[in-house]
């Protein structure tokens, strides 16, 4: 009984250790507890009482069976199974032992010697389960505490995740609101740039229109003076047709006829400048036409100075063409290229009248325009002897709204624009030169 009641308190504290503290299990650890000190009253009294010894040890092995029935039918103790499966050999050979002594003593002596020997035997079973199942128990308890600091990293981990999926929205909504922003900005920026195009197509036409006046006085000129002749010869051969002085009559009307050819001939000359320009000036219909080269530079050159001297009474510059009579026909826009060589007349004429106003009275400001035959295609040359380009900006001067020019005189989109047509509409290239105070060439090359 001895060694039986010392293995049922072990089972017993070893239960208690797993309930002592937990929440729910106070209850259990005041049975526990009760029947620790049963055992132990038991034990006591066995040693005491030794006439009623019989009945304490069946008590005892009574409070064994209560406790292993417990431990094998609840699943809160399953460390205690273990120290059962330990313990079983001892149990079962101690109640052997035991009841053997109550019924016939003396053949438990003769048999005491096996019964011990099988008791070493269990006792070393113990031993060895025990060892084992304390490594096992450390194991799982490594196990576990793995398993709860994996968790708490997993925990951890999923905090950081709500973080960072809040984190990630905040930013998604700004950046979707920084998106429609821009988009906003550059549904703007479109809308100006359009709006600077179509300012700098009217500043081309309003110069356009004033070299079409400009140029166009001339002839018109012509034809109101001679009209105004014509009408005094009239009166004068009336008179000599009342004196009957039919010799001056035939002089008069010789002279009528010559002026009215020369009234025909500049009359035909403002229709054609008229048509000319009206072509150039109307929007590009996206159809390429054959179109004469020399006559297209020639015609933007004269518009280009007359317009600047509608404007400016005090401008003045010297101007040459310089024509390749060869050139073939060339199949291009004409509205829009005629865009292109007004605009760098225009740009040529700027600077040789910007170079006239600090130079002496040696300078004489002068724009040139030439063609001539290039491998596969025309080459056109507009050079001034004017300022000249800085080196510095020369590769910006093509950059949309830039500009040299002072504010309110230009928009900046003269060059892009002009590069724009030359490269994209027409495949060609558009290249400048230029050294300061020596003057600027722009070159323009098209394929046929």
């Amino acid at each position: 009984m001895l060694l039986q009641t010392i293995l049922v308190i072990i089972l017993l504290l070893n239960l208690r250790k797993e309930t002592k503290g937990k929440n729910g299990l106070q209850q259990w650890d005041k049975l526990i507890i009760t029947a620790i000190c049963i055992s132990a009253a038991l034990f006591v009294l066995h040693n005491v009482f030794l006439p009623v010894g019989g009945l304490l040890i069946m008590l005892s092995y009574g409070v064994t069976a209560a406790v292993i029935y417990t431990v094998y039918t609840n699943t809160l103790f399953t460390s205690g199974r273990a120290l059962l499966n330990a313990f079983w050999p001892l149990f079962v050979l101690n109640f052997i032992e035991d009841v053997i002594t109550i019924i016939d003593k003396p053949f438990y002596k003769s048999w005491r010697n096996y019964i011990e020997g099988a008791e070493l035997l269990a006792l070393v079973w113990m031993i060895a389960m025990l060892i084992i199942n304390n490594k096992q128990k450390k194991a799982l308890e490594k196990e576990r505490l793995i398993n709860e600091e994996k968790e708490k990293e997993y925990r951890i981990t999923e905090h950081l995740k709500a973080q960072l999926e809040i984190q990630v929205q905040e930013r998604t909504t700004e950046i979707t609101k920084q998106k429609e922003e821009l988009q906003k900005t550059l549904h703007e920026l479109e809308s100006t740039q359009s709006q600077l195009i179509h300012a700098e197509k009217m500043a081309s036409l309003g110069e356009l229109t004033a070299g079409i006046a400009h140029e166009i006085q001339n002839p018109l000129n012509f034809v109101n003076n001679f009209s105004e002749i014509n009408g005094e010869l009239l009166e004068e051969m009336k008179v000599a047709i009342e004196n009957q002085d039919y010799e001056e009559v035939k002089a008069l009307i010789s002279d009528i006829t010559e002026n009215e050819k020369k009234i025909n001939l500049h009359g035909k000359r403002a229709d054609s400048i008229v048509k000319g320009m009206l072509q150039h000036s109307r929007t590009s219909t996206g159809q390429k036409e054959l179109t004469d080269i020399n006559a297209l530079c020639d015609e933007c050159m004269r518009l280009s100075y007359h317009g600047l001297r509608a404007k400016d009474k005090t401008f003045n510059a010297g101007f040459e063409t310089k024509f390749d009579e060869q050139l073939s026909k060339i199949n291009v826009l004409p509205q829009e290229i005629g865009r292109v060589i007004l605009n760098l007349c225009n740009n040529a004429f700027y600077a040789t009248n910007a170079k006239k106003k600090t130079a002496g009275n040696d300078y004489k400001p002068t724009v040139t325009i030439k063609t001539a035959a290039a491998d596969n295609g025309v080459e056109i040359r507009v050079h001034d002897n004017g300022s000249g380009i800085p080196q510095q900006i020369i590769d910006k001067i093509f950059q949309p709204f830039f500009t040299t020019k002072p504010t309110g005189q230009g928009t900046g989109l003269g060059l892009s624009m002009s590069y724009d047509i030359i490269t994209k509409a027409h495949n060609g290239t558009l290249q400048v030169e230029s050294q300061e105070n020596i003057g600027t060439t722009f070159i323009i090359n098209l394929p046929y």
